[in-house]
């Protein structure tokens, strides 16, 4: 392995998770009050309903797949009854469905914010470059799973990159495993990692801030005035 290899599949990825933490620790402390969505809904509603529901239907199966398939190891599922078979029934066709979801929510959201002019104006430049670069990691992922392993059945990413993902938390990454990973898995991890670097700098921190204080809080009043 080279050092371009080294540099894309130990230090990029090393770069990318510390550029995650520290940045969310940073805009937390200095700049609270910008960590929101910032939604446009009162300028667009009907594609930013449809688009919304259709990614995060979509999206949320598709983090699990990635856990089950990333994380967990190959034997620990054959070990629990879950062959190659029915994991790779699941990874590609029910999979597939949620992932075309996604796509299709992420082609309505990334279209609403490119096409109608208000909405653009509202929206900056992280704004456009997240959108692109998650319609374009989404359309990788899908490529990969309908067409890359159509095309070379042969390849099981859980015993290449899975162990290299795997790796990278126990700090012994090993980047051989990644030599003849297809092009366009390699493509998809590397802008996966890309998104983890522009996390904290733009709206997508709005994942982390679950309203648990609304279950606890009290009762909001509103009383009619009476006009004399």
């Amino acid at each position: 392995m080279n050092m371009f290899d080294q540099f894309l599949w130990v230090i990029f990825p090393y770069i990318c998770l510390a550029i995650f933490i520290v940045g969310h620790i940073y805009r937390y402390r200095r700049d609270q009050f910008n960590w929101t969505a910032k939604s446009s809904e009162f300028i667009e509603k009907k594609q930013l309903k449809y688009g919304s529901i259709l990614f995060h239907l979509g999206i949320i199966p598709v983090i699990f797949g990635h856990i089950g398939g990333l994380v967990v190891p190959k034997s620990w599922m054959e070990a629990i009854g879950v062959s190659e078979h029915w994991y790779h029934i699941g990874a590609v066709y029910i999979g597939g469905i949620f992932g075309m979801a996604t796509l299709a929510g992420m082609l309505i959201l990334t279209s609403r914010r490119f096409s109608i002019k208000n909405v653009r104006r509202l929206s900056s430049a992280s704004d456009l470059i997240v959108n692109s670069l998650l319609l374009f990691i989404v359309f990788m992922g899908m490529y990969s799973t309908l067409v890359t392993n159509a095309v070379q059945p042969e390849f099981d990413y859980r015993e290449t990159i899975s162990v290299w993902f795997r790796g990278l938390f126990m700090f012994s990454p090993d980047p051989s495993l990644m030599k003849d990973v297809p092009v366009s898995f390699k493509i998809h991890i590397l802008s996966g990692f890309a998104i983890f670097a522009f996390w904290p700098f733009t709206r997508l921190v709005h994942v982390w801030s679950v309203p648990l204080n609304y279950v606890g809080r009290s009762y909001i009043l509103y009383r009619r005035h009476k006009s004399n």
